[in-house]
C-alpha cells in the first residue's frame, strides 16, 4: 500500500500523521501539526493551505484520510472547523489526490477495536503499532496517525471483502 497522509482538522491546530506499508508493516514517515495563530481567519486558512501543499509536495501519498466533523455542542468551532477541513479538501482536489473521510467512532474501532475507546488508549494504540517509542505528541499529531491507520484497516478490510 501506497503512503497514506492522515489529517486531524482544526485551524488553531491541523494534526498529521504519515504512514506506508511495505510488506505488511506499517510505519511511520513523520507527524506533526500545522499551527496558525490567533487573527485574521482567511490569512489561517492561508497558511494552512500553503503548509499542506508543501508537506504532501514533500512526502507524495497516494491519499489523505481525514476525519470528518462531529460536534453537539460548539457550532461556532465546527463552523470553523469546517473551514479548515475545506482548504484540506480544497488542497487535495487541486493536488488530484484522493481523499478518504472517516467519523470518530471509525477511527477508535480499527486502532483500538472499540469504537468508545478513550484518547489515552488511542495513542498507546497508535504508538503500539507503529513500534513508536513514545506516544506521538501533540495529541492532534496522534489524531493523524490514528486516522491514517483507520484508512489502512478500512483498506484491508475492503480488500478481503472483494
Amino acid at each position: 500500500m501506497p503512503i497514506i497522509f492522515g489529517v486531524d482538522p482544526g485551524i488553531a491546530t491541523t494534526g498529521y500523521g504519515i504512514i506506508d506499508e511495505k510488506e505488511g508493516k506499517i510505519s511511520s514517515l513523520a507527524h506533526g501539526c500545522i499551527s496558525t495563530k490567533p487573527g485574521d481567519q482567511s490569512r489561517r486558512l492561508a497558511i494552512l493551505h500553503q503548509e499542506l501543499q508543501e508537506l504532501l509536495y514533500t512526502f507524495q501519498p497516494s491519499c489523505i484520510a481525514v476525519e470528518q466533523l462531529y460536534f453537539s455542542k460548539n457550532t461556532t468551532t465546527a463552523l470553523i472547523v469546517s473551514e479548515a477541513r475545506g482548504v484540506i479538501l480544497l488542497t487535495a482536489a487541486l493536488l488530484s489526490i484522493p481523499v478518504f473521510e472517516y467519523t470518530p467512532k471509525q477511527v477508535k474501532l480499527a486502532v483500538t477495536g472499540s469504537g468508545s475507546a478513550d484518547k489515552y488508549q488511542m495513542q498507546n494504540m497508535v504508538a503500539r503499532i507503529l513500534q513508536l517509542d513514545s506516544v506521538p505528541k501533540p495529541d492532534d499529531a496522534a489524531d493523524g496517525l490514528a486516522i491514517a491507520l483507520c484508512h489502512i484497516q478500512m483498506h484491508r478490510g475492503k480488500m478481503n471483502n472483494d
